[in-house]
This record gives C-alpha cells, structure tokens and sequence, in this order.
C-alpha cells in the first residue's frame, strides 16, 4: 500500500501552511528522519521528517504551494518493496486537489489571501482586534454553517476530534473562516471554553456585532488609505488577544522598583567579562535578564502563583518557565526560557540572544516558544514609562516592564533622585488574586533592588 504523506499541523493553531521547499525530488530514497521538505507556519518555518521509510513516489503539492490545509495530501511514498509508479499513479485518485494561490518560497511570511469582505484600513487599527472577532449572525448562532446539502463545515482534524470526545459537532459554533469548526473549537467544547450552538427550535442569544468593514470604511474618504491585507501571524495574533481579553478576566497591579543597585551590579559583571580571541566580551548582561531571573525566583518565592487556570483544576507549576516577548517583523512571539530559576544570569542572557536572533527568522521549534507559567513584555528600551499588557494563554499572569528612569523621591524625609523601573503585573482573577498578585510583586521588587540576592 502507498503511504499517504499529509501537510502536518506543526503547532497548535496551524490550520494552513505554506510548503516552501521539496528537500527530496520524486525517486528519492527516504528514511525515518530524514528532512523532506520545509513547512511555513504562522509562527516559524520548520522542517518535516519522515516517519516512515520508501521511495518518494509523486509530489502532489508543488514547492511554494501557499495556504495549503492541514491533512491533505501533499505527495506519495512507495513503500519498501512496492512498485514506484503504481504508487504514483494512485496518488490521483485518492488525493484532493492541490491549494490554489502556488507562489514561489520567500524568506517573508506570506501575505494571506484577501477575505471576502474588504479588510479593515490601516486607519483603523484599533477596531481590528473587534473586527476579527467579530460573533456570527443570528443564523449562524441558531444553526450550523453546512454546505447547502446538510454537510457541516468542519476540518478533518476537528472531526476526528470530536467522535473520540464525543461532543455533537453540529452544536459547536465554528471560529475558522466562514464559520468552519476547526480543532480548537472541539478542545473549547470539550472544556467548556466555549458556548454550543442552541438545538434547532430553541432561541439563541443574540450576539454582540462588531462594525462591518464596509461600515468602517465609509467613515474615511475613499482614495485616503492603502488596503494591506492580513498576514496569517497577524490574523493569529489578532485572533488570540481578542480571545484573552474576552475569556480572561484581567486584573492589574503596578509599583515602582528601584534599581540603582541593579544598574550598579550590571556594569560589574559585564566589566569582568572575559575576552574572545576577537576581542569581543563573552556576555553582555541586559537589564531585561535581571528582570526575567526575578521574576523566575518570585514565581519559586511565591509557588501559588505559578500556576495556569483549567476548567478542571489549577495547574501548580514544579518551575518558572518565563517568555520573553520579542518583536518581529509583522507581529511577535514569546520565546520560552525554561527553568530559569535554575539559570546564571549569564545563561540566561545567551540564550535569550539566540531565541530572539531565531525568532526574529521565524526558526524557533514549537516546544520553544509554547506553553510556559508567566511571560515579560519589556518596552523600556522605547522609552515607555508604564503599560499594562494582555495575558498569553496559558498563562495566568504578565510582567509590563517599562523604562528605568530618574525620578525624585523622599527617603528618610529627604528628597533624593534614584533610579526607577515601572512594572505592571496583569493576573488572571481566576488563579491569581489580587493580593496573592501583591505577594508575587513584592518578591519581585525584592529580587530587583536587591540583585545579590539572584546569584546566592
């Protein structure tokens, strides 16, 4: 029997891909870990292993085939001993049609294609996080998307998905486009994360309805904007705030730390620093690698923080794996530092300089940059003074670092100017209370003013 070879779903909200590159031709021998071909997600490109062993038979998707759908076809092995052609001559008549919209591979993300519906401007930018969540209509709510014939519209994934669960697909109110139930959806309904659609004859509520892109549109003079369309990071990214601001009921503390010490203790070590054979230092410690150790070993000070709210328990986390947002062209991702309260200050800080560096090439693995117990978002190098950011499922809180400044303040009943940071810990209210936020700020503030502390 030919062995199907299928696009894989490389991370957890891959629902398409983009296939770059072939690194095998038809004819080619192939074993189990061989690299057969590159594959660009939403987040990173990656490489695809074989898992069994043949000889590539026929290629049914073309390099630089975009917004190819997870599980279809995408080229047919002949199994050992198995006659090379009759393999690929059956690859025809089993596998679905190629996804339309090829184009050669580019080391950029691709650019999504146009929705139906005109996309909002650039002008109005803050109503896009709405406008892609924007709820179904009345008959969507009422009744699942079919196809004309009574076929839901549902991925093959989501499908499977659901028989194990057994959750009743035709109730479960789809979030891909055009209301297409996709994996995601089934975990949401199996959680409880997500309301099913009512039984036919039963009212549904009626839902909040974002303003329409034409209706946004009318608000600018026409010929006044540029229409740049989605890319699949930021459909993702826009799809993931909107979802934590309306799951996750967010709740906000803030304080200042002083880090004159910090500073201080930061120039030491980079001045010991011992030299390559090029003359370069071999670590520069940042101020944001104090920050991802404190709040590391606040997390161990203060353990019932360290955790992730589930419907059916709270998870309590043994180590402080901490992401690090880092900007990248067209959105941004939140690499992994795992165990950092195990980790010296300097390894921290290379490693951070290599997930960025692979981040911003969009190269870092899915086990890199998913799950984690906290995250940091620091836009202190831009000058910010304070900000609050939105939490990163699964986790149940966030660190907004914002610039250290000179700023006066009164110390034993003088005014003296010292060095101040502004942080701002959001919390998910469900796991983290406000006073147990509290708890886990002031270690925090400890950690930081107090930097000794960190390398005792």
């Amino acid at each position: 029997m030919p062995i199907n070879i299928l696009m894989p779903a490389l991370s957890p909200t891959m629902e398409k891909g983009n296939l770059a590159k072939w690194l095998k031709k038809e004819g080619d021998r192939v074993k189990p870990g061989d690299v057969i071909a590159e594959i660009e997600t939403d987040k990173a490109t990656m490489e695809y292993e074989a898992v069994d062993e043949g000889t590539l038979a026929k290629i049914v998707v073309p390099e630089g085939a975009a917004d190819v759908p997870v599980n279809q076809l995408i080229a047919v092995m002949a199994a050992e001993g198995e006659d090379v052609k009759a393999a690929a001559s059956s690859a025809g008549k089993s596998a679905p049609a190629p996804a339309s919209g090829a184009k050669p591979a580019s080391a950029s993300p691709p650019a999504a294609p146009p929705p139906p519906a005109a996309a909002p401007t650039p002008a109005a930018l803050p109503a896009r996080a709405a406008t892609a969540a924007a709820a179904p209509n009345k008959a969507d709510a009422a009744a699942p998307r079919t196809n004309g014939h009574g076929r839901i519209f549902a991925s093959p994934l989501a499908r499977r998905l659901a028989r194990d669960a057994g959750v009743d697909i035709a109730r479960v109110a789809g979030s891909g486009p055009h209301g297409r139930v996709i994996a995601r959806d089934i975990e949401a309904a199996k959680t409880g994360g997500v309301a099913l659609r009512a039984p036919a004859g039963m009212p549904a509520p009626l839902p909040v309805q974002a303003p329409s892109d034409d209706k946004i549109r009318a608000l600018f003079e026409a010929g006044s904007y540029d229409l740049v369309p989605h890319d699949n990071m930021r459909r993702i990214i826009a799809r993931r705030l909107v979802e934590a601001k309306q799951t996750i009921p967010h709740f906000y503390l803030t304080i200042n730390c002083t880090i004159d010490k910090l500073l201080a203790a930061r120039e030491d070590i980079n001045t010991v620093a011992r030299k390559d054979k090029d003359g370069k230092p071999a670590w520069k410690i940042s101020v944001n690698d104090f920050v991802i150790k404190a709040m590391a070993l606040a997390l161990m000070r203060v353990p019932e923080a360290n955790v992730t709210w589930t419907e059916g328990g709270m998870l309590k986390h043994k180590h402080a794996d901490v992401g690090v947002a880092v900007a990248i062209p067209g959105g941004l991702m939140t690499p992994v530092v795992r165990h950092a309260e195990t980790k010296t200050l300097i390894e921290i800080s290379n490693e951070m300089k290599d997930l960025a560096a692979r981040a911003r090439n969009r190269r870092l693995k899915p086990e890199e940059y998913q799950g984690g117990s906290t995250a940091i978002s620091n836009l202190g190098m831009y000058g910010v003074h304070e900000f609050a950011a939105v939490i990163n499922p699964p986790h149940a809180t966030i660190l907004a670092v914002g610039a250290g400044e000179q700023r006066p303040i009164v110390r034993n009943g003088k005014v003296e100017i010292a060095t101040q940071m502004t942080v701002t810990l959001s919390t998910d209210h469900r796991a983290v209370d406000g006073a147990l936020g509290a708890e886990l700020l002031d270690a925090f503030r400890t950690f930081i003013e107090n930097p000794v502390g960190m390398v005792v």
